[in-house]
């Protein structure tokens, strides 16, 4: 692979700074630079921003309003974005709900659901995980009985991530008790504001309500809003997670976040100098950044298979867990790069004329720690992963 840009290739890079330098609201790039809490309003306003730019479907086809991206055009918007600071596009409904309606999907969900996604009539959550299903999807318990021409849905979900803000939800049902657990399982499109549905927030360790559990207490779902065939769900599932794995890995956000360290290192002190001159700190940076580099290389390739109609396979299971690691490290290394500054609640420590203690790169640095701990259990847990790879690659 060629890892120099082309001039192509490098004007594009231009002019994705331009649009980051004149689009980008500013008070969007403040909230992310200082680790703030965004808002359904604040994701919303970006989405919006990118699709009139006709940028917020990097990877769709352009006959669905997609930018068809190829690889490297991902790669760098990917990278520059995290670099200005601009807010993370919420993939569920781009990244990984889009991909299974247009491989399964029929043409009236097509033709309904994809511009909803565009446009932001739509926002989807993602049904998966249940309290007894997490890593072993396949043994979820919700059930959706046929009954003319509706699934009565019975069950729990939980970690949805986002679900409070959410109008819709694609879930994993169990619709066949009888055989294999992955042979039952079908993929439903739910209405959020159909009756019998409750979404109750799970506060985390930063005490934002990230995730949520949602109870489904006999839920009337058109049988229409089935994707593809019944009990083939664990099909598209599978499907849909490469491509929810590939997106973990974060490559963009994780240069973005060296680059940080390092300005960091320079001026915290060690010993009478920077931290960065340390010799076993400037060791562990230098390691996770040959590994970022390692690993750019193989999303670029992941994704130009996937571009070139290919379901990414166990490569995505390799990226997500070298992804989730290398973020994790620099997560680690900042935190400890900032020392006492690096706070676990700033909001609950703060000066009398209301400014945070320490310096601004402080802010944000122990709640990204705290919450990117999850990176290496959702999306299919990181031991999970290396199974699956040992499994594949090497006969396990």
């Amino acid at each position: 692979m060629d890892l120099s840009y082309s001039p192509e290739e490098q004007a594009f890079r231009e002019e994705v700074r331009a649009f980051l330098r004149d689009e980008l609201p500013k008070d969007l790039s403040d909230k992310v630079r200082s680790g703030a809490e965004l808002g359904k309003a604040d994701i919303e306003q970006w989405h919006a921003i990118l699709n009139g730019r006709g940028w917020l479907a990097a990877n769709w086809p352009k006959e669905y309003g997609g930018a068809e991206w190829n690889a490297v055009q991902r790669h760098i918007f990917e990278e520059e974005a995290a670099q200005a600071n601009a807010p993370r596009i919420v993939p569920f409904g781009l990244s990984m709900l889009a991909p299974v309606l247009m491989k399964f999907g029929n043409q009236a969900q097509k033709d309904y659901y994809l511009p909803r996604i565009l446009n932001g009539d739509d926002w989807w959550c993602q049904g998966y995980s249940e309290p007894g299903a997490g890593s072993d999807l396949a043994s979820l318990k919700t059930r959706a009985v046929r009954e003319g021409d509706h699934y009565i849905v019975n069950g729990q979900k939980t970690w949805t991530t986002l679900g409070q803000h959410a109008n819709m939800i694609f879930c994993l049902v169990r619709t066949n008790p009888d055989v294999k657990q992955q042979e039952g399982i079908s993929f439903l499109l739910i209405d959020m504001d159909t009756p019998g549905i409750e979404v109750r927030p799970i506060i985390l360790l930063d005490g934002t309500p990230e995730v949520n559990e949602v109870f489904f207490d006999n839920v009337k779902v058109p049988a229409e809003n089935l994707v593809g065939e019944e009990n083939k769900g664990w099909t598209y599932a599978k499907y849909l997670l490469t491509h929810e794995r590939t997106n973990i890995a974060g490559v963009g956000f994780s240069r973005a976040g060296l680059d940080a360290l390092k300005r960091i290192a320079k001026v915290e002190m060690s010993g009478g100098r920077p931290l960065i001159e340390d010799p076993h700190f400037a060791a562990r940076i230098a390691k996770v950044e040959i590994d970022l580099m390692a690993m750019s290389t193989t999303n670029l390739r992941i994704i130009s298979q996937a571009a070139a109609g290919q379901a990414p396979g166990v490569e995505s299971s390799m990226l997500k867990v070298k992804g989730t690691i290398i973020r994790q490290e620099i997560n680690d290394l900042t935190r400890r790069a900032v020392g006492p500054y690096a706070l676990p609640f700033p909001s609950e420590v703060l000066a009398g004329n209301n400014d945070p203690v320490g310096p601004d790169y402080a802010g944000p640095t122990a709640a990204d720690y705290f919450n990117n701990r999850k990176l290496s259990i959702f999306g299919g847990s990181n031991e999970i992963q290396r199974g699956i790879i040992a499994k594949v690659k090497m006969g396990g």
